[in-house]
């Protein structure tokens, strides 16, 4: 048995739009639900409403589902039935169903909303159009108050005087994306300490008024030459930015981004040093600075700045890590004396352990102390660090202990002329002169006497005295380089001045607080280090153990500005660069302390 169905429509220039479908069944649904027949979409119909359905080729059923019915031929009721010879009509919701016959005896379903029959006047009951201005008016006048507030008022705001007391209402925070980090905060009402021009974007110029001591990372003309070539993408977006008054490449705003939130100024990504440095020995021939891209797939070995020649004045270079690299620092310190748990040194350690506080053994804590901060160690001090093994007594007076003066040759050598100068010492002889002790064996009133053999036991030996000081055996030498007399001209015997450097990768940043949770071993293998020439800085794959790149997901991801400073500081990571030899990188010298790509 057929149905066919026609949905009746209208346009909006009242064309009747006609769909016709054909059910083959002996049913067809009505309801709200969209797998209905004939969809009412009224929330006054049921998912499933009726049902009409053919009872003998004359006539048809109309069934309400329970508790619903349907209005058949003006009458309301839970079900009845039409002849389909003479017609009838089905309401259901806002749906009116013609029901028909045609020639071939296909019962025919001709369904129209009652909302489309609806007269004019009927339509605009309810509706605001006739005491309203049409949408033309009304978009017009929309488009009019949204550019006098946010454009006209923000404008004719920033030509007008500043006002001192601090104005209630600032009509240009409409233009305002977010609020400015904290590191400007102080500026949050003062927009035109940035935005000097009106529909100028914010110049160098405004930046450098307060950042007076900001220089460029290189020279301009290197900058513009060690910079990638824009794409044809970039390049057309270049010039539309140039078009709208925005600066050119290089601009302070390229990299300092403003408005994105009132923490932190967000750090540089990693592209906008990548952008140059990739691929930076390609376009800088002269450059010493290898290429580096991403820490950790694409980044050159470390290059510590090492002293090359002792000295007041020491000859610096910069060389990569690697097995042999040495420093001339003056020491002959060895740290794998000091931190064997097995040897002499321990055992002192674990002697001195109630007087001194020392543990089991020497551990790194107990000679290097942390700056405040915790970023660096202070220098190695005698007195502070070494003095409550290696003591430098050597006479007592009354109640007072005589040392030798570390770090001042004259007056140690002065000293020990004027004990010397009427008659020697009352030391015994059998004590072995001059012999340097181990901690804790003391001598003559428990004081660690500096004795000076044999032959300086005699009045006017002070020659012979000074002499063992500075030889094998002696006080100095076994820690210090020694200098005899008539060395570089001098008429006396000297030490070489002690490098201890707070730091040695010049052009990085390096937080040892940050890695509090690392032991000291962990990157420095001065356990194994039996010279004090050698130089402990972990190399790159040490590093790398812990981080990679700044999309690593499997390390830490570090980016650039982790460790770099685009605008390198005077005094960090170092000050002067006068006595950098040839072989260190020519950027180094730059002008304001800056540092080439």
């Amino acid at each position: 048995m057929t149905f066919l169905l026609r949905q009746l429509s209208r346009t909006a220039e009242g064309r009747e739009i006609v769909r016709a479908t054909k059910v083959e069944r002996d049913t067809v649904t009505i309801g709200r639900g969209s797998n209905s027949d004939i969809v009412v979409p009224d929330l006054a119909v049921a998912p499933q409403h009726a049902v009409i359905a053919r009872n003998s080729p004359r006539r048809i059923g109309i069934t309400a589902e329970t508790g619903f019915k349907v209005e058949i031929d003006g009458r309301a009721t839970a079900s009845g039935e039409i002849d389909v010879k003479r017609g009838g009509e089905i309401v259901v919701g806002d749906a009116r169903i013609m029901v028909a016959r045609d020639a071939e005896g296909t019962i025919v379903l001709t369904v129209t909303r009652t909302a489309a029959d609806a007269e004019p006047d009927d339509e605009r009951a309810f509706a605001l159009a006739h005491v309203l201005p049409g949408k033309r008016p009304m978009a017009y006048v929309l488009i009019a108050t949204v550019l006098a507030i946010f454009l006209a008022w923000p404008i004719w705001h920033f030509t007008r005087p500043a006002d001192p007391q601090g104005s209630r209402i600032q009509a240009d925070r409409s233009w305002t994306p977010g609020p400015l980090s904290a590191a400007h905060h102080g500026l949050e009402g003062n927009c035109k300490a940035c935005h000097v021009q009106a529909f100028v974007a914010v110049r160098d110029t405004a930046c450098a008024s307060c950042h007076k001591q900001v220089h460029d990372h290189a020279p301009p003309g290197r900058l513009a030459t060690a910079r990638a070539p824009l794409g044809l993408g970039a390049r057309i977006l270049a010039s539309w930015a140039k078009t709208f008054n925005k600066p050119d490449r290089g601009a302070c705003v390229d990299c300092h981004r403003e408005h994105e939130g009132a923490g932190p100024m967000p750090p540089t990504p990693q592209p906008f040093c990548a952008d140059c440095h990739t691929a930076l020995k390609d376009r800088l021939a002269d450059t010493k600075i290898g290429n580096a891209g991403d820490f950790g797939t694409a980044h050159p070995q470390f290059r510590p700045l090492v002293a090359t020649a002792p000295g007041p004045q020491p000859t610096l270079a910069r060389a990569p890590i690697g097995p042999g690299l040495r420093e001339a620092n003056g020491l002959k310190f060895p740290h794998a004396l000091h931190l064997d748990t097995r040897g002499g040194v321990a055992q002192m350690a674990r002697t001195l352990k109630g007087q001194y506080g020392f543990g089991d053994a020497m551990a790194c804590a107990d000679c290097h102390k942390p700056t405040a901060d915790g970023a660096r160690f202070l220098p190695v001090d005698m007195e502070r660090d070494c003095k409550m093994c290696h003591s430098l007594g050597f006479d007592r007076i009354g109640g007072m202990v005589r040392t030798l003066r570390h770090g001042d040759i004259a007056q140690m050598i002065g000293d020990l002329r004027a004990m010397y100068r009427t008659t020697g010492p009352n030391r015994p002889l059998e004590l072995g002169g001059m012999a340097r002790r181990r901690p804790g064996q003391y001598a003559q009133g428990q004081v660690y006497h500096a004795y000076f053999g044999a032959a300086s036991m005699r009045p006017g030996s002070a020659d012979a005295a000074i002499r063992q000081v500075f030889s094998q055996g002696g006080a100095c030498y076994d820690c210090h380089v020694v200098t005899p007399p008539g060395t570089n001209g001098s008429i006396d015997w000297g030490v070489v001045p002690v490098r201890q450097p707070s730091r040695y990768l010049m052009h990085g940043w390096f937080d040892h607080a940050a890695h509090s949770t690392q032991t000291c071993a962990s990157c420095h293998a001065a356990g194994e280090s039996r010279d004090a020439a050698d130089v402990l800085v972990p190399g790159i794959e040490t590093c790398r153990s812990c981080h990679g790149g700044e999309s690593s997901a499997a390390k830490v991801p570090s980016s650039c500005a982790m460790c770099h400073s685009y605008h390198q500081k005077q005094d960090a990571p170092w000050r002067s660069r006068r006595r950098l030899s040839p072989a260190s990188t020519p950027e180094a010298a730059l002008p304001g302390g800056g540092r080439a790509p």
